[in-house]
């Protein structure tokens, strides 16, 4: 056999992206929402465009701060990092 038994991810790489992304994504949706929320009608993009953007914002932070809890405990439980 050539590959491994139990296949392994890069844990502190994991944990660096799962770091970033969950405060990034929080931003985008807060300033997405803000300009939503500044929107006149008749502007470009739409405020339902915004808001939408905003949405799935929110919705990518979660994802991945459940990531960053996943790599923490795995770190704390004894997993090597590659």
């Amino acid at each position: 056999m050539s590959e491994p038994v139990h296949a392994r991810s890069a844990l502190r790489l994991r944990l660096l992206l799962s770091a970033l992304f969950p405060p990034l994504f929080l931003a985008g949706a807060a300033f997405f929402g803000a300009w939503a929320a500044d929107t006149a009608s008749g502007d470009s993009p739409g405020r339902g465009t915004l808001v939408v953007i905003a949405v799935v914002c929110g919705a990518l932070a979660l994802p991945a701060a459940a990531d960053l809890l996943v790599v923490v405990r795995r770190l704390r439980n004894g997993h090597q990092p590659h």
